[in-house]
């Protein structure tokens, strides 16, 4: 579960390429894109871990950000699922606006509580990375915040940077307040990494 006593500051990542690399589910595990109804799967998962108060906020927010073209949700959402084709994972290769234009975004990569450590999220990841590259949508942002530092340490991983004053959409850039805070929570390796990985 997501330590969310840890403050909230708005983290900025950009990846502007991607080299791609194998995607390694676990035996019985595989990727499916969204179909309608699982917008409701979608809620459990983010109420899950606490991202929304109740199914029903999550399921309405999810329907009124995504589902207005349900072609472009349809291509765009994907999901993990399990052996027994429960949704266990989603990560959504999204778009948001950078002043006059449009960018790609990556929104709400999460995998359900149970099955994190098997390296869903960075399928996930992946994937949805995979698409941006098929869609020629590059380069790619992320909004996110210190207590998603597991993810982070994710992103940088696969090529995003963190951005010293570069946004976009609505966020305010408040790189050196997530750095103090994430100093305190992260080995020292882990915060030369991300200084490293910082533009």
């Amino acid at each position: 579960m997501l330590d969310r006593n840890i403050p909230f500051y708005n983290v900025i990542l950009k990846c502007n390429n991607y080299i791609n690399s194998e995607i390694i589910l676990p035996e019985g595990y595989h990727f499916r894109n969204y179909q309608v109804g699982d917008e409701k799967a979608w809620a459990r998962l983010e109420c899950g871990i606490g991202d929304f108060e109740t199914l029903d906020m999550a399921e309405k927010y999810f329907v009124s950000e995504y589902c207005q073209n349900i072609n472009e949700i349809k291509k765009r959402c994907i999901f993990v699922l399990n052996h027994q084709e429960q949704i266990v994972g989603s990560c959504i290769a999204w778009r948001d606006k950078k002043n006059f234009q449009t960018v790609a975004s990556l929104h709400w990569l999460i995998v359900s509580s149970e099955y994190q450590g098997k390296n869903l999220g960075k399928a996930l990841c992946q994937r949805v990375l995979e698409i941006f590259q098929e869609l020629n949508e590059f380069p790619v942002y992320i909004h996110t915040q210190p207590w998603s530092y597991i993810a982070i340490l994710l992103y940088i991983h696969l090529g995003f940077k963190l951005q010293i004053t570069d946004t976009f959409s609505h966020y305010e850039n408040q790189y050196m307040q997530s750095m103090n805070i994430l100093k305190g929570i992260l080995t020292d390796q882990q915060y030369k990494e991300l200084v490293d990985n910082s533009l």
